[in-house]
């Protein structure tokens, strides 16, 4: 009887030099991390510092400008620690902090995803299509320099009060000046990479995603984090004036109730929120787009 033994195939083992050199970047990245959060909280203690100071000499007036301590006390004094109810009612129901910033990331981020997969689609046919650049990008220059606070009034009339209007914002806001972003960053493509994939027999088709895409893709994010904190703030004025939930509209209720603690609240639960997506729009950044050296962008 004869039995057919197949080699096992197994996994290559990982080389010593790799593995130490994966080491040394994990304690690198490790230790640049450490020594960001340590200078984000010097800077933020040193900022709050000061302003407890100021308040605690009597150089301002605590009902127009409250300390840190006393606005984020509004926090701990609710029932819920996680879901805080903020104390004000309006129509709908109480807010809720939590809510509030669920409901304004809902917004931001389908506004995000719909502009730059919509800017992306214009600027390649723009550039793809000789006629249909020359069509659109003239219209699409002359709206660019329009604020996106510009068309809330326009978002509201169309799209009603809801979240219809605060993602029209949000998409307004980006997707214009990335249109003009993407046909930039495909004209300025180093043409030695198009010559190169021609040369090897790639079609026209093959070039534009193969070969372009991957190489504007990268500064065409740079671009969205840029435009992200003009989003951001857009999404936010469309809450004070046509939605009645969100962090924006936690700030107007403070300003029509004059309780400036409210008030500060939501702008610094603004401005953290902000943050962390910066931080982490830095971070998809640098680990998805592999093909782009960390230090370019």
């Amino acid at each position: 009887m004869t039995t057919n033994m197949q080699p096992k195939l197994s996994r290559p083992a990982r080389s010593p030099a790799a593995s130490q050199a994966s080491k040394t970047t994990k304690t690198r990245w490790a230790k640049d991390a450490a020594q960001s959060v340590m200078w984000w909280v010097i800077s933020l203690g040193l900022f709050i510092g000061i302003w407890e100071l100021v308040t605690l000499l009597g150089w301002t007036n605590t009902i127009i400008l409250p300390p840190p301590h006393q606005f984020f006390a509004e926090i701990a004094n609710q029932e819920q620690f996680l879901a805080p109810r903020i104390g004000v009612e309006r129509t709908g129901g109480n807010f809720v902090l939590l809510t509030a910033i669920v409901a304004t990331l809902k917004r931001v981020l389908i506004g995000l995803v719909l502009g730059f997969t919509a800017a992306l689609g214009v600027g390649g046919l723009a550039c793809y299509f000789d006629l249909f650049g020359k069509l659109t990008l003239p219209v699409i220059t002359l709206l660019a320099p329009i604020a996106p606070i510009a068309w809330i009034p326009f978002a509201i009339m169309a799209f009603g009060i809801g979240d219809g209007a605060a993602v029209f914002v949000v998409f307004i806001g980006i997707f214009f000046l990335l249109t003009l972003a993407t046909v930039n960053a495909i004209r300025n493509v180093n043409q030695l990479y198009i010559n190169t994939a021609r040369v090897l027999g790639a079609s026209r088709r093959q070039v534009m995603f193969k070969v372009i895409l991957p190489a504007i893709i990268p500064d065409l994010f740079f671009i969205l984090r840029i435009n992200f904190f003009a989003a951001w703030m857009a999404v936010l004025a469309a809450e004070m004036v046509g939605v009645n939930t969100g962090l924006g509209a936690i700030v107007m209720v403070g300003r029509q109730m004059f309780n400036a603690k409210l008030m500060f609240l939501g702008m610094a639960v603004i401005g953290f929120v902000g943050y962390l997506l910066d931080v982490g729009f830095r971070q998809i950044q640098n680990r998805v787009l592999w093909w782009k050296d960390a230090s370019q962008l």
